[in-house]
């Protein structure tokens, strides 16, 4: 069933890739691509290259920490075309490492749901009358339980803290989530701008969190393996729908929730890096990401949800309490603390 769908995907994207518009360019060129796991499959990237005739290298992350610091490197060529979330775009956006995008070029933006085509009604995505990012997938991160382990479905953040949990519970390496999550949990009224006092007692809450954590993954294909291994209780999960479908694929006998206290939900948003070789290029990948062939693949392949009109709502929970992301009061602080955390985590494996 998934072969068959993954040749109808790439029978689709050929029938639409003569609509989309193309460009004289040189048969040396390549495209670089820095992206989260699930962004830019293999064939979907064959078909832009026999399209463009030139060459894609993606590069994927598994942190906005990543993310950051991979945006910056410069020898052997920046990259051309990030993804990332509408809170970490404004820090781009502030360092000068983005170009407006000309939108002219990115006429598949007709394909959205009108909520995400209204770029000045998401923080994040403009600024000054300039337009930097285009939306492109979102998700809520919630909790996975394993239903062998735990009896019933938990309703708190705080189970993540729980000591009958202790070495089952897989979360995230990321500094600025898990500040927020820690502030949710302790009921801060804003997780993305701590106090000093705030910041103390969440650096507090995370050396709980480390000490009852088993593992804490980057990459989702992570949470599946370890998962397959060892005793999981629970997984703080940063994906979203996404690690649902594949442990669900991989047989695990799992169930979802979103916590009382809210999910911070992310808004993935592609954009150009001004360091790059191409920007026409860059603008027409992006064009390419919003066909029905290539985003409409997201549910069925990822599990997560597309800004396509049809399929917008998939990842929408009309009864869930979602948090989107914004910037964080100091993510140095945050990046700094967090690394520390990890060192000790290190230390006493």
């Amino acid at each position: 069933m998934a072969k068959r769908l993954r040749c109808w995907a790439w029978l689709f994207a050929w029938l639409l890739l003569p609509l989309l518009p193309s460009m004289p360019v040189s048969a040396a060129d390549t495209l670089r691509v820095l992206a989260w796991p699930g962004y830019a499959d293999k064939d979907l990237v064959e078909a832009f290259e026999n399209r463009f005739k030139v060459k894609v290298e993606v590069s994927f992350v598994g942190s906005d920490d990543e993310l950051w610091d991979r945006a910056h490197i410069k020898e052997g060529g920046a990259f051309d075309v990030i993804a990332a979330n509408t809170a970490e775009l404004q820090r781009y956006i502030d360092g000068g490492l983005l170009h407006p995008l000309r939108l002219a070029n990115i006429p598949n933006m007709r394909n959205q749901a009108p909520r995400f085509r209204d770029l000045g009604s998401i923080p994040g995505t403009s600024r000054k009358g300039e337009r930097y990012a285009i939306p492109y997938t979102y998700s809520a991160m919630g909790l996975i339980y394993n239903r062998k382990l735990v009896a019933k479905a938990p309703t708190s953040l705080n189970a993540l803290w729980d000591p009958q949990y202790r070495g089952k519970v897989l979360a995230y390496n990321g500094s600025s989530h898990n500040f927020s999550l820690a502030a949710l949990s302790l009921g801060f009224p804003d997780p993305f701008r701590l106090s000093q006092k705030e910041f103390s007692r969440a650096v507090a809450r995370l050396q709980g969190l480390r000490d009852n954590v088993q593992l804490f993954y980057s990459q989702p294909e992570e949470v599946v393996a370890a998962f397959r291994s060892n005793e999981v209780a629970l997984i703080y999960a940063n994906y979203g729908d996404q690690q649902v479908q594949m442990l669900r694929k991989a047989g695990a006998d799992i169930g979802y929730v979103i916590p009382r206290e809210g999910a911070l939900a992310w808004l993935d948003c592609w954009a150009v890096l001004r360091g790059g070789r191409d920007r026409a290029l860059a603008e027409a990948w992006i064009n390419y990401m919003l066909s029905p062939a290539v985003s409409g693949q997201l549910p069925v392949r990822q599990g997560l949800a597309s800004t396509l009109v049809g399929a917008a709502e998939q990842g929408a929970r009309r009864d869930d309490k979602l948090i989107w992301l914004e910037p964080v009061e100091d993510y140095p602080r945050r990046a700094l603390y967090w690394e520390r955390l990890m060192a000790g985590y290190a230390k006493a494996r």
